[in-house]
């Protein structure tokens, strides 16, 4: 479905990726971890066509297309979603009105949407936030758990969620755990999901994971063994497994 090679992207004139391969296929979901300022939120917001991420070699292609000089609209259109690492808080903008509008302009009627509304409000709890301003006054688990559920009811064929795990819970990284699992689970959807903490990985069934460093992946594998490893011994220890097999 995804497929990178080589990708070199420059954000605000300094060389963020510095040739990534990546390949992501029908009904998989790909971990992507790394340390802070490694290049991963720019890697999604360059797939999904942010115009600060600009492209200086390499091929971007989704579902056979070359995405490289399409913009983001077009992308979107195309089935790629993302779901941001800090979502923005909108004053006067309902959660519902959000949701039922993104629905009605998906072609749902009015009581379908009303429908699917009920049905994901309440497999992500957020009932009791439906009627307030999105994300104004949201902790940080509830302001991810929206961000997850507007990404989702987009329908994207390739989801790109970024760090949907970060300061939220126990309880509710099972939620969307399960949110997630469920959505991938039908019509042959697939995800890249970055995560720094390895956390949520305990309620998803990742097919890879992968690590990115200053920009590179270097080190791909089994996702339940590498988060194990990272959360025991850190994001070095996959810098020195790659200096040791050299």
């Amino acid at each position: 479905m995804l497929y990178l090679k080589g990708l070199v992207v420059e954000l605000g004139g300094k060389t963020v990726i510095k040739g990534v391969d990546l390949q992501v296929n029908r009904e998989e979901l790909a971990l992507l971890m790394g340390p802070n300022g490694s290049g991963k939120s720019t890697l999604l917001h360059a797939i999904v066509g942010d115009k600060r991420c600009r492209v200086v070699s390499g091929s971007l292609v989704f579902n056979g297309a070359e995405l490289t000089s399409l913009t983001m609209e077009e992308r979107v259109r195309l089935g790629l979603g993302l779901g941001f690492q800090f979502p923005p808080r909108l004053k006067g903008v309902r959660l519902r009105s959000l949701v039922l509008r993104i629905l009605e302009k998906k072609g749902l009627s009015k009581d379908e949407a009303e429908r699917v509304l009920e049905e994901y409000s309440r497999l992500l709890r957020l009932e009791g936030l439906l009627d307030k301003d999105f994300n104004v006054g949201f902790s940080g688990g509830e302001a991810k758990r929206a961000e997850l559920m507007l990404t989702l009811l987009q329908n994207p064929l390739l989801l790109l969620l970024d760090e949907p795990d970060s300061g939220v819970d126990v309880e509710n990284l099972a939620l969307m755990g399960s949110a997630i699992s469920r959505y991938l689970s039908s019509n042959g959807r697939a995800a890249i999901l970055i995560t720094h903490t390895g956390y949520i990985a305990r309620h998803v069934k990742a097919s890879e994971a992968h690590v990115m460093i200053d920009g590179r992946i270097v080190c791909s594998g089994d996702p339940e063994e590498m988060v194990s490893n990272i959360m025991e011994h850190g994001f070095e220890a996959c810098v020195n497994c790659r200096r040791a097999k050299r």
